[in-house]
């Protein structure tokens, strides 16, 4: 795919972040996305809710910006946390943090989100969204957990950092903020479901029934 297509996906992802409420009140998130094998294309700063194609730079696999390239150098925190991502699964196309809010109310009760949430499974997701001890933001602890998750949890497609957020991956840039959107909407209902006496489980059939679904109808969600 060509580089100016990979930037405006990256852009109409972060439009669609900021119009459904997936931002903070300071509009801080960072998104990248799979350019080749070996090069990602990611936000330069902070604030993404006026994103535009220029704001994007272009770096290696290792961090490494391209030369001719600049960087916030607070950004500088998180490059591992996105390079790593990909490094360990091939599969993902786009990877996004942020602060999603009601998702990050279980990130600061250190509690993962449940499997109760039918099109979380349209997402690939298989297992419920754990919690990754609290470590600071992009640091090599807090890498090596969500790495553990990508790696030992094909069916996780999200990661919920304690204390702080979310990170969530997946095929390109739009599907990474849909899937976000959808895990922000179970971690809402889950709470008011809590009004009438606790959110249910999905039955251990569900997974596969909803595969046959897709495989039938189609993979729309």
């Amino acid at each position: 795919m060509q580089e100016q297509q990979v930037r405006q996906q990256i852009v109409d992802a972060a439009h669609l972040l900021a119009d459904s409420g997936m931002l903070f009140r300071g509009e801080h998130a960072n998104l990248s996305a799979r350019l080749d094998d070996s090069h990602i294309v990611m936000t330069r700063g902070g604030s993404i809710g006026n994103l535009h194609s220029e704001d994007l730079a272009v770096l290696d696999l290792t961090g490494q910006l391209t030369p001719g390239e600049v960087m916030d150098p607070s950004m500088q925190e998180v490059i591992q946390m996105h390079t790593r991502v990909y490094q360990v699964r091939g599969s993902i196309g786009a990877v996004v943090h942020t602060h999603a809010p009601h998702i990050t109310v279980f990130a600061i009760a250190h509690q993962p989100i449940p499997l109760v949430y039918e099109p979380l499974l349209r997402y690939g997701v298989t297992e419920p969204v754990p919690v990754v001890p609290w470590a600071p933001r992009g640091s090599d602890q807090s890498v090596a957990a969500i790495v553990d998750v990508v790696r030992n949890h094909p069916g996780l497609p999200a990661v919920i950092m304690a204390n702080h957020g979310v990170l969530v991956f997946h095929q390109d840039p739009m599907s990474t903020a849909r899937l976000l959107a959808t895990l922000d909407e179970a971690a809402e209902l889950i709470l008011q479901a809590q009004t009438l006496g606790g959110a249910q489980e999905l039955p251990s059939a569900a997974i596969d029934a909803v595969r046959e679904r897709m495989a039938a109808y189609g993979s729309r969600r």
